[in-house]
């Protein structure tokens, strides 16, 4: 059972860490520490193998805490759940060891794939005297951890792996219309992959004056090459 600390500053957010936790198994939530400094004195008091760390915090934000921890040598992993989303603050986690950043807000799937990657890494540098290439290839590559995850009702594999196929050869931003036209099928259903899409942060909507000034709804694709989708297409 992996030991997990909480930190963050938000109850209704713990909370909701804490729901999402109860649902994942191998996983067991021992404290939430609302603030740093009360982090490190559960740090100095109990033992944690994993820590989920919001990084805008009062007093010590969670880049401070993280860099802390690596100073005082607590051995304990982090998953960094945070708004904060400069390129600044991600890499500087990055550096100090998180072992992955997912960015409020958030759904449950990706909280659950962090999750289940990292129990497998765990499971194999943990508990084998010796391992293999191929096992870490498994964790450090992430080519064969990605969990099984289902698509929202009504979504279908195939249909979402064309649609962003054709978002992915789009310059610029589109409309619903020109994605329906594209993929061949009506509005109201390509409406319900867009915001699928919009839901994991692949998509960005925004509201722009249409040529006789009524407004328009335009999608922006915000990363091409973002692994994300490969758990709900494969």
């Amino acid at each position: 059972m992996i030991n997990v600390l909480v930190v963050e500053d938000d109850p209704m957010v713990a909370q909701l860490h804490e729901h999402y936790l109860s649902q994942i198994k191998g996983f067991q939530l021992c404290d939430i520490a609302g603030n740093g400094d009360t982090a490190l004195k559960l740090l100095r008091q109990n033992k944690y193998d994993l820590i989920i760390l919001d990084v805008f915090m009062p007093t010590m934000d969670g880049l401070q805490l993280l860099a802390k921890i690596r100073e005082n040598g607590y051995d304990v992993d982090v998953i960094i759940v945070s708004a904060a989303n400069d390129k600044d603050k991600i890499k500087l986690a990055l550096r100090l060891g998180a072992v992955d950043y997912i960015i409020k807000p958030f759904e449950f799937e990706r909280f659950n794939l962090a999750l289940n990657n990292y129990l497998k890494r765990y499971q194999i540098v943990e508990e084998q005297g010796i391992i293999k290439q191929a096992d870490l290839d498994t964790t450090i590559m992430r080519q064969d951890n990605q969990v099984a995850v289902t698509l929202p009702k009504g979504l279908d594999k195939n249909t979402l792996g064309t649609v962003w196929e054709c978002i992915c050869g789009i310059d610029g931003m589109f409309t619903t219309e020109e994605v329906a036209g594209m993929v061949g099928i009506s509005r109201v259903s390509i409406r319900k992959y867009l915001e699928f899409l919009k839901s994991l942060h692949l998509l960005k909507l925004d509201l722009h004056r249409g040529s006789v000034g009524r407004p328009v709804y335009k999608y922006l694709c915000l990363d091409k090459q973002s692994d994300v989708l490969k758990a709900y297409i494969q």
